[in-house]
Parts: C-alpha cells; sequence; structure tokens
C-alpha cells in the first residue's frame, strides 16, 4: 500500500534528496551554490518548506514564504515546487498542491502566491488547472 503525506519539515534534514529535487528545478546553478542558498533560506523567520512523502521517501518539496501585502492580505508564496522528475504527471503534484491549500487556510492564510519560470510551459497549464491565475509580471534587477 502507498502511503502519501505531506508535512512541515527542515529541507537540511533530507538534505540530499531535497538537493537532488531543488537541481532538477534549477539545472543552470552550481550545487554548492543551492546548498549555500537553501542553508541561509531556512534561517529565515518567514521561511517554511513542506516535504511530500511517498512510503516515508522525499519525492516533492516547495518552499513557502509568509507575507503580508496590501491587494492580498496574509499569503504563503510557494517557491521552488518540484516533484521528482522520475514520477511527475501521475497525480503527486495536485495532492501536493491540495495538503498546501488545506495547511493555509488552517493557518488563516488568504491566498497562495507562486512564480514559475517563463520556459515551464508545464508548470503553467498545471497552476491554471489548479485555479491559480496570471495577475501580472514578475520583474527583477540582479544587484551583484
Amino acid at each position: 500500500m502507498i502511503n502519501i503525506e505531506v508535512k512541515l519539515i527542515n529541507p537540511l534534514e533530507h538534505q540530499v534528496k531535497a538537493l537532488d529535487l531543488l537541481e532538477q528545478l534549477n539545472p543552470n546553478l552550481e550545487p554548492k551554490q543551492i546548498e549555500n542558498m537553501l542553508i541561509e533560506m531556512v534561517k529565515l523567520p518567514n521561511y517554511t518548506c513542506f516535504g511530500l512523502f511517498q512510503n516515508n521517501k522525499l519525492i516533492g518539496i516547495s518552499s513557502g514564504w509568509t507575507t503580508i501585502r496590501i491587494y492580498c492580505g496574509k499569503q504563503i508564496e510557494l517557491d521552488n515546487v518540484i516533484i521528482d522528475s522520475t514520477i511527475q504527471s501521475k497525480g503527486y503534484g495536485k495532492y501536493f498542491m491540495n495538503a498546501i491549500k488545506e495547511w493555509s487556510l488552517r493557518n488563516d492564510y488568504k491566498s497562495i502566491g507562486l512564480n514559475t519560470y517563463v520556459q515551464n510551459s508545464r508548470s503553467h497549464k498545471f497552476y491554471f488547472n489548479e485555479g491559480f491565475k496570471i495577475l501580472g509580471f514578475h520583474f527583477e534587477k540582479r544587484l551583484a
């Protein structure tokens, strides 16, 4: 029997698999750079990490950032959402997003936000199917 569950995790306690998943999503970054950023992220007070487990094996991860914004109130902004590439398109993402939604509602969040890479059209279709809408453009200016 397959046991699937979502837990709040410290990704450093699942570092090998967490880094593998993050590298799948960010193949253009050096693994050491991803590891260093993850170490810094978990120190921040508004950071939450969701882990998707199948039979106690980490198969998906998502960072979550608590923000309060004028246009939407208390929001969990998802970041680095990834299901292991070897098992995508099998319903795990839908299960994961629903569990995060339920957690968010229990914790008085008013919305879920996220960014997804422009070139990741598969994710766009997925998020549209999950009821997400595009509200604007995300702009960025690199400082270093």
